[in-house]
């Protein structure tokens, strides 16, 4: 797990290098409970951290490549923190919602698992943009994720996709937008669903490596690169 987070924070390091973060209002804090094991969280990765300070002495001079680990590394403990700080209401969460949901606003979206859908709906996409596949978009590519289902179960799985194409058509219509966003895990699943949705639709694809372990802020970041 700690490798998936490392190359999270990476890839939000370079992503967020090319975007432009909104300008924070600090606010009074209100009451809140505090994430125990995200503070816990929190304290680890500043011990993690804490190893630049000893490997680079006496200079504490970075290279190029650690100097882009330790801002990745930051950057991550950042974004916790805001999470934390969002609690207390200290961070305005509705800003970062409120910028998500006018983003998701040019696409239907398209994921493979109902929790996926639940996570996107709380960082602000609305859920009728929202389809929820839970099949490939072909039957053959079942065969892809699992060689060994047997061909009767395949008809059963035409239905549920016949649902899913009718499904997108009738959302693209509805909110008159001609983009599919596909946001996706890196699992088996994940990408035979996104490379059957980028030759059918031209759709854009937002993978990660865990979604349930990934903020709304980078969510935010990554949602900007589409």
């Amino acid at each position: 797990m700690e490798k998936i987070r490392f190359k999270q924070a990476q890839t939000l390091l370079k992503e967020a290098s090319t975007s432009q973060r909104s300008k924070e209002r600090f606010n009074p804090p209100h009451e809140g409970t505090i994430d125990s094991n995200a503070f816990e969280e929190i304290l680890n990765k500043l011990i993690d951290v804490e190893e630049f300070l000893f490997t680079s002495r006496p200079s504490h001079h970075l290279s190029l490549e650690d100097a882009g680990k330790f801002c990745a590394e930051l950057l991550d403990i950042r974004n916790k923190i805001d999470d934390m700080l969002t609690e207390f209401g200290v961070l305005e969460k509705k800003d970062v919602e409120d910028e998500i949901k006018k983003l998701s606003e040019g696409f239907i979206i398209l994921t493979s698992k109902g929790n996926f859908k639940r996570l996107l709906n709380r960082w602000g996409v609305e859920s009728q943009r929202i389809v929820v596949a839970g099949v490939p978009l072909e039957a053959e590519d079942m065969l892809l994720i699992n060689p060994r289902i047997p061909e009767q179960a395949l008809d059963p799985i035409k239905k549920k996709i016949l649902k899913v194409k009718n499904d997108l058509e009738r959302k693209m219509d509805q909110f008159q937008v001609k983009d599919i966003l596909v946001v996706v895990e890196n699992d088996k699943a994940g990408e035979v669903l996104a490379k059957r949705a980028e030759i059918i639709y031209g759709a854009k694809i937002l993978k990660t490596e865990s979604l349930k372990d990934m903020n709304v802020h980078e969510f935010g970041v990554k949602l900007k690169r589409c």
